[in-house]
């Protein structure tokens, strides 16, 4: 290591999943990559999902699901953001990844570039149950199926999915939760009624794999769980039989006393009360460190927590020393965030410190950072 590096444990990724498979039981899992596989490289984290027989890997962009076919994987595939004229839309029909569709524009072009390359495109119709972002709303479901249904038997399409995102699923025993599996259930039961026969139906995420059973249905996503993040915030990935798979670490590049009343970063909102020894950590918010955790996150220095003190800047922070550690030096190894039975702060307890969520914290380690892997089988 030099300056920096994230390492990613590939084991963790493994032990995870299969967590999520026996908490499951008979439902399949999608192994969700997208953001990069939340920061940890898409490429070889689907490429671990899939040697332990994951059957599914989501990714949002047409043009993540596009990267991962020229990586070389043939496995099923879902993407489910895009907009009209997407360039990366023809090549992810015609490499048989599977489209989530929303509204009749984009049934239409799915269907128009189907034909064009003379393949039977596979469609996921989405439905909107209340998080009011992307799936048709109720009062355009039906006419979405019946369009659907006529694109199916002029052979453009084959609809094998029907999906939909809950809203609160990290809030246990939330009202919505069983509002919203209602809503799907009705909607699912329109299509059936339309003469779809859907290979899979799926609603839960994370959280609801874990904490509602009887939003699994066929296949159940899980995304922040498998990089040992908990889905809510503050959370225990231990709690939750997870491990952590990136610890972030770096070195210190200086150590110094400062004397008393001299103050620390921008904006010195961080003053010596007497002299203190501080050391620099050469990683900064172009790095992914939020800079709204300054002053209020930790990092682990020779098994002991250091408080983050000043403002983090765009290349470095500062933390304190002082008396807690005897003989810090430039070189020591420094570890900003990574599993707590290390007695490391974790991406979680970062994003306590920032006011955000761990997905936050870990997608946003920046590229500026290399990611060393470890645990391969």
């Amino acid at each position: 290591m030099t300056r920096a590096e994230a390492v990613i444990d590939l084991a963790a990724v493994r032990s995870n999943l299969a967590v999520f498979e026996a908490a499951v039981g008979g439902p399949q899992v999608m192994a969700v990559v997208k953001a990069d596989a939340y920061g940890h490289g898409m490429a070889r984290i689907a490429q671990e999902a899939r040697s332990i027989g994951i059957p599914w890997l989501g990714v949002a962009l047409l043009s993540e699901a596009r990267a991962l076919r020229q990586s070389g994987d043939t496995g099923r595939l879902l993407a489910w953001l895009w907009a009209p004229g997407d360039p990366d839309l023809e090549s992810c029909v015609s490499s048989d990844v599977d489209i989530s569709v929303s509204s009749l524009w984009a049934l239409a072009e799915v269907a128009e570039h189907a034909q064009r390359v003379g393949v039977r495109a596979r469609v996921h119709l989405k439905v909107d149950t209340g998080l009011s972002r992307n799936g048709a709303s109720l009062d355009g479901w039906a006419g979405l199926v019946s369009a659907a249904c006529e694109a199916q038997d002029a052979g453009a399409i084959e609809v094998v999915g029907v999906w939909s995102h809950l809203a609160n699923a990290d809030l246990p025993g939330d009202s919505s939760v069983d509002h919203q599996r209602a809503q799907f259930e009705a909607a699912f039961a329109v299509a059936i009624d339309s003469g779809l026969d859907p290979e899979v139906r799926h609603l839960a995420n994370t959280a609801a794999a874990l904490g509602y059973p009887d939003t699994r249905y066929d296949l159940v996503r899980v995304g922040i769980g498998m990089y040992g993040v908990p889905p809510s915030t503050p959370g225990s990935a231990a709690a939750l039989g997870l491990a952590s798979v990136m610890t972030l670490r770096s070195r210190l590049a200086l150590v110094k006393t400062i004397p008393a009343g001299q103050s620390v970063s921008y904006g010195s909102s961080w003053t010596a009360q007497r002299a203190t020894r501080v050391g620099l950590v050469p990683l900064g918010y172009a790095d992914g460190v939020p800079r709204s955790a300054s002053g209020r996150a930790e990092v682990l220095l020779a098994g002991v927590r250091c408080p983050v003190i000043g403002r983090i800047a765009m290349d470095q922070f500062v933390i304190a020393i002082d008396d807690r550690i005897d003989d810090a030096r430039a070189g020591d190894e420094v570890v900003v965030f990574g599993d707590e039975a290390s007695g490391a702060p974790t991406a979680d307890d970062w994003a306590v410190a920032s006011d955000s969520i761990g997905y936050e914290i870990v997608t946003r380690v920046s590229g500026r950072v290399p990611r060393r892997y470890v645990g391969a089988p």
